[in-house]
């Protein structure tokens, strides 16, 4: 089998799954509905929006596209929230991240109701999650645990390594993989901007998630023989040859950790695609539960 962790493939593969749940759904009750809000022009931003709302109509999901100048007062903001919340026709809402600096962007996401938090990041979810009770998990980890389910990756017992931190990645995954569950039962280290030593940490793992944000960090004599090397990094660098004048960089150099790993994931078209179809999961899931349906999360 390919090295190679194909996202696009299996999003693909767990798209039609969900398109099929979605019309069987929709069959005897309205369809999902996602609202996502954007504020300011940020091109990295409107492009992530752009796949997500194409996705959700591709699969049969409503979707409406809020957007909003980037000096709008955070006041402004919190009040459209709560509208949304109110909104029995909005089942998932999705505030694009990042917000404008005099914005909190905290509070924007502890405005959002959390049974409407298909992103995942509300306290509330992230408590449910480590507590491990179903909840809205975080579509970048859950969307990773997908992946390495269908790769028939065995994580119980074994030695993950996840350099970054964040509310949106390194805390849900550890949370995750160190849960009692057929993709859990890991022991998990994470690493930050303030670890010393950070090889001594990557070496050591049977999988190395990278999710700090720092192109190229993770290099071939950083990674034992056999590791499984997930990249979450997706920054854009300057590249005259490409027509948009960028391409995406990854935290792991590929060129040299592939020849050390048994799988990996490319940049782009590993993880990426994978977070755009677990979002469409969580919508349906809102739904589901807004409706009264038991369904457990992915």
């Amino acid at each position: 089998m390919d090295r190679i962790i194909d996202g696009k493939a299996v999003g693909a593969e767990i798209t039609e799954e969900i398109k099929k749940e979605v019309l069987e759904f929709s069959r005897t009750r309205k369809s999902p509905g996602l609202t996502v809000v954007i504020v300011g022009e940020d091109p990295a931003s409107q492009a992530y929006v752009g796949m997500k709302v194409r996705k959700a109509e591709k699969i049969g999901i409503r979707s409406d596209l809020i957007e909003m100048p980037a000096d709008i007062s955070e006041e402004y903001l919190l009040d459209r929230v709560k509208k949304l919340n109110d909104d029995k026709d909005v089942d998932g809402i999705l505030v694009q991240m990042p917000l404008p600096s005099h914005i909190d962007q905290q509070k924007v996401i502890e405005t959002i109701d959390p049974s409407k938090d298909v992103d995942g990041f509300h306290p509330y979810s992230l408590g449910r999650l480590a507590a491990e009770k179903p909840t809205f998990v975080s579509c970048t980890p859950l969307g990773i645990t997908v992946l390495l389910k269908k790769y028939g990756v065995e994580t119980r017992g074994k030695k993950v390594t996840i350099v970054g931190r964040s509310l949106i990645v390194g805390k849900p995954m550890a949370l995750l993989l160190s849960s009692k569950s057929d993709t859990g039962n890991a022991t998990v280290t994470i690493c930050h901007s303030r670890t010393e030593d950070l090889k001594d940490a990557t070496i050591e793992a049977d999988i190395l998630i990278a999710a700090a944000g720092q192109p190229h960090m993770i290099t071939g004599d950083m990674v034992k023989e056999g590791v499984v090397a997930i990249d979450v990094g997706t920054t854009r660098v300057e590249d005259p040859t490409k027509k948009k004048g960028y391409r995406l960089a990854g935290d792991i150099d590929f060129d040299s950790v592939y020849p050390r790993a048994s799988l990996i994931t490319p940049v782009p078209g590993g993880v990426g695609p994978m977070t755009v179809t677990m979002l469409m999961k969580n919508t349906l899931l809102a739904a589901k539960w807004a409706r009264g349906m038991p369904d457990e999360p992915v």
